[in-house]
């Protein structure tokens, strides 16, 4: 398999949560009821899951890859790539912040996750797409397909070493518990 593939896999994970999130602050605005701890939850989906997993394989064995293949790091894809990422880490940073001030009663705290939530909700769409479309379009052209296999076969060391054995499966069974919860209501 190309590890290309397994990135587009797991951004189709990503794009659910971020409809759950999307979900989430609608009905909070809506109904006034919202579930920090589940929030919370959300939020380490996307630190651990998109950030220290998807992202961090993206920076330390696709990008090298590409870069040892002639794509330059600084004014391409790839330097684009890494301040959306940048951005997206800042977004996360900021929702859980505002998390914790909603916990302690903090005024206004509502309104900032809601808004952190939205454009990052913004920036990972037009993040992923970018990538789906341009970046691994690039990185199939340039890569062989050993080179695509091996670093697909690295993914799951990565993993168990970024975050540990069996981290990636309890948040594709969160995403898939909050998905039934929030979307399929929404269908019904």
């Amino acid at each position: 398999m190309k590890a290309t593939h397994q990135f587009k896999a797991e951004h189709e994970g990503i794009k659910v949560m971020l409809r759950i999130v999307e979900r989430l602050c609608s009905k909070w605005e809506s109904e006034g009821n919202f579930d920090d701890g589940e929030f919370q939850r959300i939020i380490e989906f996307f630190k651990i899951f998109v950030d220290r997993c998807h992202h961090a394989k993206e920076e330390d064995l696709l990008f090298p890859a590409m870069e040892e293949a002639g794509v330059p790091k600084d004014g391409g894809p790839i330097g684009q790539m890494l301040l959306e990422h940048e951005q997206g880490r800042g977004h996360v940073r900021e929702m859980d912040g505002a998390l914790a001030w909603y916990g302690s009663g903090t005024p206004g705290a509502d309104t900032e996750i809601r808004a952190h939530g939205r454009s990052y909700i913004s920036l990972m769409t037009q993040h992923i797409e970018k990538e789906d479309t341009i970046l691994f379009t690039m990185a199939d052209s340039i890569l062989s397909a050993e080179r695509q296999t091996h670093m697909f076969e690295e993914f799951e060391k990565f993993e168990e070493e970024k975050i540990g054995k069996g981290v990636h499966e309890q948040f594709h069974r969160l995403l898939d518990d909050l998905a039934k919860r929030y979307l399929e209501e929404q269908e019904t």
